[in-house]
């Protein structure tokens, strides 16, 4: 029997393990599906390309085919080890806009207004800057300068400068607005995922047990109140029992999964597959939001060649030796080492896109990086406010099955004219005299690809997720709402959802630092409702 069982040993998963279990009178279990974080292509930065392709660290999800994107289903890479996809991602640490958690409290959520979530992002943080009103050095999470700058990434932030924008040295401070380096989430040149951050500390706890290769297939109720879950391990079902909580913490696609496996859900849903309704509650799966992101690529001019590309990582030998020895060179690269954010008019009274830069030439999330000797660099943009609203649902009663994804990108009008105006944005940063002694053919959209029609169609055959999916067990007060305040999953008693799938609208930037964030307030609150029950208990104790 553990106080706490934890399913999903990532971004927030690994955080609640660490700042529960350092109480060594609380038992925790963490449970994971996938396998140890334990390959180097999960520590070397630069390996972030061999994790799009790692089947046994990558849930791989696809989408339905999307109408607003030309019937395409996309890819979304999804982090399947100790980490989730704090082992996966770019390492891009960015918070979001500071309003963007002031809406957060404005839709009910008293608790989770800027000023109160900042200090969190404090409290997570080591940054190697040092300390100030924005930035903690106390944290677990290292938050650092790149040890690498290509000379295209500093074009680009030259090129961003020449268009208009301004120079920004920390884009989670003061203001957000502008172009510049983006700091990232490594230690010493190595990634510094969750649960590098958060779990290593805490795995020699003997009151800390976490199990990989284990895949949760349901929530275990005693009534109205979740008392445990069953889970698969290397064929054979286990069980495991919590008396206090147990904590979701799976992300966007797997948390929702879990509730509607487990009979929580919209009971019309459920019923169609023959899940016994525990609780109706509709909201599961429901309010799925996410980047959609645009790249104009130009090809590099070969005897100016500085960027990526398979040829020239093949050649670079030096930079297996700076690595191997002095954690430095090509490949601590993030990939995305640069970027921004803009606004599309200048009326409005924060950034709707934000750039990510990357000196090399990519297509189809550089699945096929190794398949082409081409040279080039990529400018990501994407529309951070998005208005169209996705689903998921089950697409079985098997575990196994992926849930069908509907993103229902570009189903607001408005969405496809902020990415209409991002392409412009880009590809007025890339045509700067900055790029000149390096700019050969522009590839993506093409110089064919000039009219608003012609770049509308350009963007619904092109466009895909920058990976920043979040909302379905949404945080709330009305009646699609899943978790309250305090993540506690309404009308189910001990359980919450702590992870991405809480949040009610999409910040403006990447996620994991919010969701990590996330994971920091909800153990403070689960630590004080425990402080609360004994305290209670002491009362009544000496009452009687």
């Amino acid at each position: 029997m553990y106080d706490f069982i934890i399913v999903g040993a990532g971004s927030a998963g690994c955080v609640l393990a660490n700042r529960l279990s350092d109480d060594p009178a609380v038992k925790v279990c963490l449970l994971e599906a996938g396998p140890r974080d334990s390959s180097p292509i999960v520590h070397v930065p630069l390996g972030l390309i061999g994790m799009m392709h790692s089947k046994t660290m990558n849930w791989r999800y696809y989408t339905e085919p999307e109408p607003g994107l030309d019937d395409r289903r996309l890819f979304w890479p999804r982090g399947k080890t100790l980490g989730g996809s704090s082992s996966s991602n770019a390492m891009c640490y960015i918070r979001g806009h500071a309003s963007d958690y002031d809406e957060w409290e404005s839709l009910g959520n008293l608790g989770w207004g800027y000023q109160d979530v900042l200090p969190y992002f404090r409290k997570s943080e080591a940054q190697e800057r040092g300390a100030d009103t924005y930035h903690g050095t106390e944290g677990f999470l290292s938050v650092s300068d790149l040890r690498i700058r290509n000379p295209l990434s500093e074009a680009f932030i030259k090129a961003g400068k020449q268009a208009g924008h301004h120079y920004s040295i920390d884009f989670n401070g003061e203001s957000q607005d502008g172009v510049g380096f983006y700091q990232v989430t490594q230690r010493n040149g190595q990634r510094c995922s969750s649960a590098v951050a958060y779990l290593r500390p805490a795995e020699s706890r003997p009151n800390l047990t976490v199990i990989t290769g284990a895949l949760t297939t349901r929530i275990l109720m005693d009534g109205d109140r979740a008392v445990g879950v069953e889970y698969r391990e290397q064929g054979e079902v286990k069980s495991v029992k919590a008396s206090r909580e147990v904590l979701l913490a799976g992300g966007a696609i797997n948390s929702p999964q879990l509730l509607m496996l487990s009979g929580i859900g919209d009971q019309e849903e459920l019923i169609k597959l023959g899940i016994e309704v525990k609780h109706h509650l509709p909201g599961v799966g429901k309010n799925l939001q996410d980047h959609l992101d645009v790249l104009a690529v130009t090809r590099e001019r070969t005897f100016h060649s500085v960027g990526f590309s398979p040829v020239a990582m093949l050649r670079a030998l030096k930079g297996i030796v700076d690595y191997l020895l002095f954690k430095k060179g090509n490949f601590t690269t993030n990939v995305a080492e640069a970027g921004g954010f803009a606004r599309t008019e200048p009326e409005l009274d924060k950034p709707d896109v934000q750039f990510h830069f990357s000196p090399c030439f990519l297509d189809n999330h550089g699945l096929n990086l190794w398949q082409t000797v081409r040279h080039g660099y990529s400018l990501h943009a994407c529309n951070l406010r998005p208005k169209s609203r996705g689903h998921l649902t089950l697409r079985s009663t098997d575990p196994n099955d992926p849930p069908v994804i509907v993103a229902n990108y570009l189903q607001h009008p408005d969405d496809i004219e902020v990415m209409l105006k991002a392409i412009k944005l880009s590809r007025n940063i890339l045509k700067q005299p900055a790029f000149d002694r390096y700019r050969g053919d522009e590839v993506y959209p093409g110089k064919e690809v000039q009219s608003d029609e012609e770049l509308r169609a350009f963007i619904r055959r092109k466009a895909e997720s920058i990976y920043h999916p979040v909302g379905t067990c949404k945080m709330g007060t009305d009646g699609m709402a899943v978790v309250d305040a305090s993540l506690k999953v309404y009308g189910v008693k001990g359980l919450r959802v702590v992870d991405a799938s809480i949040m009610p609208t999409l910040v403006g930037g990447n996620t994991n630092a919010p969701t990590i964030m996330i994971g920091e307030k909800a153990a403070d609150m689960i630590l004080e409702d425990m402080q609360g029950i004994k305290h209670q208990a002491s009362d009544e104790h000496y009452a009687a």
